[in-house]
Order: C-alpha cells, then structure tokens, then sequence
C-alpha cells in the first residue's frame, strides 16, 4: 500500500505563492490528485497528473493559477499555487487515485492533509 504525506501549507496574504508536496513510500505513484476542503464544505477536485505528466485537469477555479508537476524519481507529486485569494484557504490533501474519473470517490489511499490559509 502507498502512504502519501502532505506538507509545505502555511499562511500567505493574498496574491501570494506556496508551493505544496506530496511525498509517497510503499509503492510507486500513478495517477495522483490534490482536493482540498474548506470549512463547512465537502472535499474539492483541485488538480491531478498522471504518471507520465502528460494529463493534468484542473479545476476551473484554479487553472492558470496552480500547476501540478511530479518528481517520478523522488516519488513525489507537487502542487504550485500561484496568486492565492483567500477563497483558496482549506486543508488540502493528495491522493492516489483508484477509480477512472476525477471525484472524491475516484482516489484512495489519503494523505493526512496541509492547512492553506489566505488573509485579506
């Protein structure tokens, strides 16, 4: 079984940058995504890659923002956030993914979540 640890989350200000990792042992990778949950609010598709980095969907809300990337040596995915609004803030989590599509439903083998806060 894969475990998948998240970490690189912290407190920006608005318009700010961080750059979140996704670190895997037990197996190799595939087809990993990051989704993030807010507050209140149920967990989100953010972005995912596949094993070669040749697919990479993300979320409308997030495209030209973020770009996902992955070190296949380092078994390790990554998420840049780039321009962060305080709509961004939620604890966000990667996970392989086990089914065909992009939902919550699709991906197992959770991390244990990195907190992003956004300030105004």
């Amino acid at each position: 079984q894969v475990q998948l640890v998240e970490s690189g989350g912290g407190l920006v200000q608005a318009g700010g940058s961080l750059r979140l990792s996704c670190a895997a042992s037990g197996r190799t990778l595939r087809t990993v995504g990051w989704f993030r949950q807010a507050p209140g609010k149920g967990r989100e598709f953010v972005a995912a890659i596949s094993w070669s980095g040749d697919i990479t969907p993300y979320a409308s809300s997030v495209k030209g923002r973020f770009t996902i990337s992955r070190d296949n040596a380092k078994n390790t995915v990554y998420l840049q956030m780039n321009s962060l609004k305080p709509e961004d803030t939620a604890v966000y989590y990667c996970a392989a993914r086990s089914g065909s599509g992009l939902g919550v439903t699709d991906f197992g083998s959770w991390g244990q979540g990195t907190q992003v806060t956004v300030s105004s």
